[in-house]
């Protein structure tokens, strides 16, 4: 059975830092592209980061950029979202997914499976 499974959210304070860790079960992210993506109360789910397989490039929303980093450790089969000078407005649920594509994709149709998502709330 595919898993994906979010962990290291919770309450932390502007300014402060997270790291959020997506542990896969029943497949090898090092096989997928990896992407991070989250929904905040009454709005759409939104774009946060992605990775191609190759680990080679990474993109990031603008909201986030310099700011928050995926990465992933292979041999844990784990990608992580490092998030730094977290603001209020990054409060959301956050979700990790593996997408079939090589190259990173921001478009969430591209990613065939999903995590259940972690709470991230920033307190000003």
């Amino acid at each position: 059975q595919v898993q994906l499974v979010e962990s290291g959210g919770g309450l932390v304070q502007v300014g402060g830092s997270l790291t959020l860790a997506c542990v896969g079960s029943g497949l090898a992210l090092s096989s997928y592209s990896m992407g991070w993506f989250r929904q905040a109360p009454g709005k759409e789910r939104e774009f946060v980061a992605t990775m191609g397989r190759l680990d080679a490039l990474t993109y990031s929303a603008d909201s986030v950029k310099d700011r928050f980093f995926i990465s992933r450790d292979n041999a844990r089969n784990t990608v992580y979202l490092q998030m730094n000078n977290l603001k209020p407005e990054d409060t959301a649920v956050y979700y990790c997914a593996a997408g079939r594509t090589t190259i990173p994709t921001m478009t969430p149709t591209d990613y065939a499976y999903w995590g259940q998502g972690t709470q991230v709330t920033v307190s000003s």
